[in-house]
């Protein structure tokens, strides 16, 4: 083939296009991607096998621009496993990575990571939230590609002031494309149900206060260096708009950590199965008995 069509027409080559038409048989999702895409992001998204993680690259990478080496950073990190839009059921999955193929909406679950690599600050052994803090701030280019495209950093220790008394959020973001306030609270140890009371008054303070009209309800971001994911479920943080991550200062051997992410992807969508049989259950154990016939009640006879 090569012979008689010219460079580019190699075996190699030709398998990689054969995979493209596998992998790619929409017409209408190549234009899309291809404005932005060069054949070598392709190249690599072609042979990622789950078709929702392959997804989630494509249009993270339209979106955000990534150049062929920011992506195959971010799929060796394995950034779709640590997004929270990971651990969702598929359905919901899909829906979220169509919403943001055809109208460009960009949610929390696409952004927010779980956990974060923080191997570059180099941290010693022992350390103190101030040292965590500075040390962010001084690699501030690099904890803003970790965070992801789109998060600009405004304040530190940024002071609030309710019923007089002062209190100090560690690190605020926007995040122009959610066009959202992002308030980062840095704990050392395990995440306590107390930290999150302590970000929804920040938020909620935000929200009264530095809050635009154009924009939508500001975040919050509990960074930790630990968490119990049963203790996080029942607090129902995502409704309230908090994000409980892990973060790590050493990076665990690449078998450790997609063996841990994959555990922790599993557990979490057979907790939202039973939620969602469990409400299931319910709902039809009342329609049951709004539903159920009567059983018929005896006249006695008048004298």
């Amino acid at each position: 083939m090569e012979a008689r069509y010219g460079a580019g027409f190699g075996e190699k080559s030709l398998r990689h296009m054969l995979r493209f038409v596998q992998v790619f048989p929409d017409d209408a999702i190549v234009s899309a991607l291809r404005r932005q895409l060069s054949w070598s992001h392709f190249k690599r998204l072609i042979y990622i096998d789950d078709p929702l993680k392959r997804d989630f690259y494509a249009e993270m990478c339209r979106v955000e621009g990534w150049s062929t080496r920011v992506m195959a950073d971010k799929i060796d990190g394995m950034l779709y496993e640590r997004t929270a839009l990971s651990k969702k059921p598929e359905e919901v999955i899909r829906r979220e990575l169509a919403a943001l193929h055809e109208k460009g909406e960009l949610t929390p679950s696409l952004v927010f990571q779980d956990p974060y690599m923080l191997d570059f600050l180099e941290l010693k052994d022992t350390y103190s939230e101030k040292d965590l803090e500075s040390s962010l701030l001084r690699e501030i280019e690099r904890f803003l590609l970790e965070l992801g495209a789109g998060f600009a950093f405004v304040e530190r220790q940024k002071r609030i002031v309710v019923d007089g008394d002062d209190y100090y959020i560690d690190l605020l973001f926007f995040h122009r494309r959610m066009r959202r306030l992002v308030a980062i609270e840095l704990k050392l140890g395990d995440f306590k149900p107390a930290d999150s009371g302590q970000v929804e008054l920040y938020l909620r303070w935000l929200d009264r206060h530095e809050r635009q009209p154009t924009e939508g309800a500001p975040l919050g971001i509990i960074l930790c260096a630990g968490k119990k994911r049963e203790t996080v479920e029942y607090l129902d943080l995502d409704s309230r708009g908090i994000h409980v991550a892990e973060y790590l200062t050493e990076l665990p051997p690449r078998e450790v950590l997609q063996e841990r992410l994959h555990r922790a992807i599993a557990a979490a969508r057979d907790r939202l199965a039973l939620a969602a049989a469990a409400r299931d259950e319910g709902g039809a154990a009342k329609i049951g008995t709004r539903g159920g016939s009567k059983s018929p009640t005896s006249k006695k006879p008048r004298h």
